[in-house]
């Protein structure tokens, strides 16, 4: 009967088939038998090379009901396969695993949440097991993709789409952990992987924000009952956890989606998630891979150089996070890099924004224009605030390097800046404010390290710029620099300070080092604040500045001689103001008035002298009755009146030379110096270009140049000019060019009927002289160069055919600067 062959043919069955089958129960809301499951687990691990048929029976069981939409059996199926996996760790258990990930994709290809649910679920228990040997075909690309889907859920229900996207999430991070640390799985930081990873994590901590910006933040798919389920909290998790796996060579794999999502939904503009997704980069990644993304962050704003400026500017502050955090630790190699690049889009910011400007002026509305050009500024603000907290947290040594290569980048030029176009004007403004920032707390032991030729030269011809605002600027700078005891925003504000012991002003001995920096570049800084002062567009800030700039040179690197300096540049201001060859404006004059006397009162009182103190506060006395005026209290106050013309025959209201000379007689001061007026110098220091750059109008008429020629240097026809007068009007015939064509078209007129009419014998001896004359010239310049140096031994001279020695003495020799001690 059938009954009979049933039972006949029961028992005959393999005896792995009947465990596994014993363990499903008649009805599936009676859940797994725990004793049968016992049992086929026993059988499993006393024989393990049964696993890999037990695996096949079970997800040959497991297709068919889910077919039939038999659940229940579905979950029991696979609880027994998590039981049978967890308890069995041999050699065998691969064919088994292979079974096992063949039923988890049978779930998660399913519509039904539940079920993807429940695979996510086995899977990241597999991926928590650790495996005593590597698999070496084993690969991960269906479940990467499909995790990343259901990531990604648009499911009507909101709760059940928080249920597949945190599972996805989960699953996620399964294969990571299952992935990363295995050798052999290396495939996973490819970019086809990464490119679904990075994006879905990426995806769920952007859905949150956006819900929390709505105003929505206790949504059920933001945050469940726990914070495990929350889709936000769990992504980032696992894109902290990859990001801290990441090696050396998987780091530009793992930046560059993060750079695409944002760009593909527009998450530059604002930018709040993007820097919370470089911050979460920085602090998870190894400190020593840091450049790697400054690099990459960098690489992405110059493919974004023609885009809108804010998405520009948020690039930018982006990259501020990213070396702000970097800086505390391993910056690598990209220090100049960093600078380059964002030197050259702070250029083509001020590029973009002077062309908006002349087509606003030409076809565009006023509104829009204006609206483009305040944007570029954002940009522009961005980046010197970027450059400034870069370089503020670089040690000192590199902050220099910095400061000279931003130097090398502004534009100096031998002409005054008001012959500049706009545009190079602008970019002046932009880099020196950016040297602001990075010098800002700049702590140097020696100023000739801190303010090289190379460095200061450049400085300096822009403070003779015909620009307010970029005088201020350089003054700034060398605030930053030479004031190494913070003493500036003590001195913040030009005015006569009553009593400059409460202001507790730190400073220190000069040093050696400080003391030959004034020797060489001292009178350079001189003609500087000389030249500065008097400029028909300086406003109270100018004054401000000289002002402090003056107090920090006295504080920081004045010795006894450094004050006669000091004091003989205030009295040259004093006596330029009051001869006034120049017809500067009144408000000028008096405010050179004004800083002098200020800066006299702070000298006088830093040096301690009585008698000096007593004169300086004479003088401010008798001012604040008849000259209020003179003092800054008064002159800087709006609506301040201004006198017509100076009294130069009150004395009593000036400070008199011989009167200070004879307070500061006796030792330690060479008083005497006072009574030789000080002229500004052009020092060897400074540049041609600079020279030009401080000629004005009203000096080039009257005064020439004379240029001494020395005659042992040059041949006797010229040698006995000895001086050559150089005039307005010399210069004006040099530069006339009227008459010039005709007189070289007759010079070769001239030149061709020569060659073609005069006889060969003519031409040949004229060629004859000028070469022996090019030849003479020749081994008279080799006479001078080859000939060898003097020696205390003697020379070897060969004349008449006999030898001589000729002594030379050692203190006739010269010897080079190098060599002298």
């Amino acid at each position: 009967s059938p009954t009979r062959v049933c039972g006949c043919c029961g028992p005959l069955r393999p005896r792995y088939k009947r465990l596994v089958d014993n363990i499903f129960p008649e009805d599936p809301k009676d859940g797994l038998s725990k004793s049968d499951m016992e049992k086929l687990t026993f059988y499993a691990v006393s024989a393990p090379e049964k696993l890999d048929r037990i695996g096949a029976y079970l997800a040959e069981r497991l297709s068919r009901d889910v077919v039939r939409h038999r659940y229940g059996y579905v979950v029991i199926a696979m609880e027994a396969l998590d039981q049978l996996l967890m308890a069995c760790h041999s050699q065998s258990i691969k064919p088994f695993v292979e079974s096992f990930l063949h039923m988890v994709a049978k779930l998660l290809e399913s519509r039904e949440p539940d079920l993807q649910v429940l695979g996510t679920n086995s899977f990241v228990k597999f991926a928590n097991i650790e495996e005593d040997t590597p698999s070496y075909h084993r690969r991960y690309d269906f479940f990467v993709s499909q995790f990343s889907a259901m990531c990604h859920s648009t499911h009507e229900d909101t709760e059940t789409r928080t249920r597949i996207r945190v599972a996805g999430i989960k699953g996620l991070q399964g294969v990571v952990r299952k992935t990363v640390n295995d050798e052999l799985q290396a495939i996973i930081w490819e970019p086809q992987h990464m490119d679904k990873l990075i994006p879905s994590m990426l995806f769920n901590m952007q859905d949150s924000e956006d819900l929390d910006r709505a105003g929505h933040p206790s949504t059920p798919s933001v945050a469940g009952q726990d914070g495990e389920e929350n889709p936000a909290a769990l992504a980032e998790s696992c894109f902290r956890e990859l990001l801290g796996r990441a090696a050396y060579g998987n780091m530009n794999n793992a930046v560059r989606p993060v750079l695409v999502h944002l760009d593909n939904h527009n998450l530059w503009d604002p930018n709040e998630f993007a820097v919370s997704c470089f911050r979460i980069i920085m602090y998870s990644i190894q400190a020593q891979h840091s450049h790697h993304v400054i690099q990459q962050v960098l690489n992405h704003l110059d493919t974004h150089n023609k885009n809108t400026p804010r998405v520009r500017a948020g690039i930018v502050q982006v990259l501020l996070e990213t070396v702000a955090i970097a800086a505390k630790g391993s910056v690598g190699p990209t220090v100049l890099e960093v600078f380059n690049t964002l030197l050259k889009h702070l250029r083509m910011s001020v590029d973009f924004e002077l062309g908006e400007s002349s087509r606003r002026n030409s076809n565009i509305s006023v509104s829009s224009g204006r609206g483009k050009e305040s944007e570029e500024r954002i940009v522009q603000n961005a980046i010197i605030q970027t450059i400034g907290f870069f370089g503020g947290n670089l040690p000192d040594y590199q902050r220099a390097e910095v400061m000279m290569f931003i130097m090398g980048k502004v534009p100096v030029y031998g002409t005054p800046c008001h012959t500049l176009d706009t545009g190079t004007k602008r970019i002046q403004t932009m880099l020196l404010s950016s040297l602001i920032m990075v010098t800002s707390g700049f702590k140097s032991k020696s100023m000739a390290a801190a303010l090289p030729p190379p460095f200061l030269d450049p400085l300096f011809s822009i403070s003779l710029m015909e620009d307010s605002e970029l005088r201020q600027l350089v003054l700034e700078i060398l605030h930053n620099i030479i004031d190494r005891h913070d003493n500036r925003a003590k001195l913040r504000g030009i005015r006569i300070i009553p009593n400059v012991a409460a202001l507790k002003i730190k400073r220190e001995k000069i040093s050696k080092q400080d003391v030959a920096f004034m020797k060489k570049h001292g009178q350079q800084l001189y003609r500087h604040i000389y030249l500065g002062s008097k400029e028909e567009d300086n406003v109270h800030k100018n004054f401000e500045l000289l002002f402090t700039t003056l107090a920090i040179l006295t504080i920081e690197l004045a010795n006894e001689e450094v004050v006669i300096d000091l004091i003989r540049l205030a009295i040259a201001l004093q006596d330029m103001a009051l001869a006034n060859e120049e017809n500067m404006p009144m408000f000028i004059r008096c405010g050179i008035m004004a800083l002098v006397a200020a800066y006299l009162n702070f000298l006088s009182q830093m040096i301690a002298n009585p008698p000096f103190c007593q004169h300086i506060s004479k003088v401010i006395e008798l001012r604040n009755l008849d000259a209020p005026y003179l003092l800054p209290e008064h002159i800087f106050r709006d609506k301040c009146p201004i006198p017509e013309s100076l009294d130069k025959e009150d004395r009593l209201l000036y400070f008199q030379t011989a009167d200070m000379t004879e307070c500061l007689a006796g030792p330690g001061y060479n008083a005497e110096r006072l009574s030789i007026p000080y002229v500004p110098q052009v020092t060897v220091v400074g540049t041609p270009d600079e020279d030009r750059l401080t000629r004005r109008k009203s000096f080039v008429d009257t005064i020439s140049l004379q240029v001494d020629i020395m005659s042992n240097s040059l041949p006797d026809k010229v040698g006995s000019q000895l001086a050559e007068e150089i005039t307005f009007e010399t210069l004006k015939k040099a530069i006339d060019t009227t008459g010039l064509e005709e007189q070289e078209r007759e010079k070769r007129r001239q030149v061709m009927e020569k060659f073609q009419k005069a006889p060969f014998e003519e031409i040949a001896a004229h060629c004859e002289s000028k070469a022996n004359m090019l030849h003479d010239r020749l081994a008279q310049i080799f006479e001078l160069t080859i000939r060898p140096p003097p020696s205390p031994s003697g020379v070897v001279s060969i004349s008449a055919g006999h030898t001589q020695h000729q002594s030379v003495p050692v203190y006739e020799m010269k010897f080079p600067d190098l060599c002298v001690y």
